[in-house]
């Protein structure tokens, strides 16, 4: 069986001009989970992250941290979170618990079809963007190799939602509770793509518990 590592991105900038930035906590916590690779003894053959500045940087923090800094990163727009700028403003751009109820409320709008939610690109698009992306990689995995993707939650929760056929508004439950830097493990083989564990953070527990974030 092959392995495929989706690899949540460390904490962004929320309330910032530029949410697309790691925060400092973001950096420490991509180290954590680098380091956390390599005790759980994963050897990562390629990765993978989408062209976001906190996914790449995410990905370059981590590889470095787990002594692979020599890995190249393939760079794909399919694995690129939504665009929720349209959600932006009022209480909502500061208060991190006012924007998240708005998120969640425009999330199930989004994933059932609804136009104008203020999300981009519309549900449709995303997710065949996200399946192809995944298809992408299992295409291309040679039989034992394991694969990291650097991505964010919203995608994460897409292809959760997708291996196990659930309805689209599923990725509002799964992107509520999916935290930064969190490890979810698809293996791969014959019979497909089959999700084996989401959201795993156990580095986040003991003396690096003070890191864990949602947002």
């Amino acid at each position: 069986m092959s392995v495929i590592l989706l690899l949540r991105h460390g904490q962004a900038s929320f309330g910032s001009e530029n949410y697309d930035v790691l925060s400092p906590n973001g950096f420490r916590q991509s180290e954590v989970l680098g380091r956390s690779l390599v005790a759980r003894g994963v050897q990562i053959d390629r990765a993978v992250s989408g062209t976001l500045a906190r996914q790449r940087d995410t990905a370059r923090t981590a590889l470095d941290s787990a002594g692979l800094g020599g890995l190249d990163v393939a760079v794909d727009t399919g694995w690129d979170e939504y665009d929720h700028d349209g959600l932006s403003g009022g209480a909502a751009a500061t208060d991190p618990r006012a924007f998240q109820d708005r998120l969640e409320v425009a999330l199930a709008a989004w994933s059932a079809g609804t136009p104008d939610t203020g999300i981009r690109p519309e549900w449709p698009t995303f997710a065949g963007r996200v399946g192809g992306a995944l298809r992408a990689v299992t295409d291309g995995l040679g039989s034992g190799e394991t694969v990291a993707v650097f991505t964010s939650g919203g995608v994460i929760s897409a292809v959760c939602a997708q291996l196990l056929a659930l309805p689209p508004d599923a990725v509002v439950a799964f992107n509520r509770v999916t935290v930064n830097a969190a490890i979810t493990k698809v293996v791969h083989g014959r019979r497909g793509s089959t999700l084996v564990s989401f959201n795993d953070h156990a580095h986040f527990e003991g003396p690096d518990a003070g890191l864990l974030t949602y947002r």
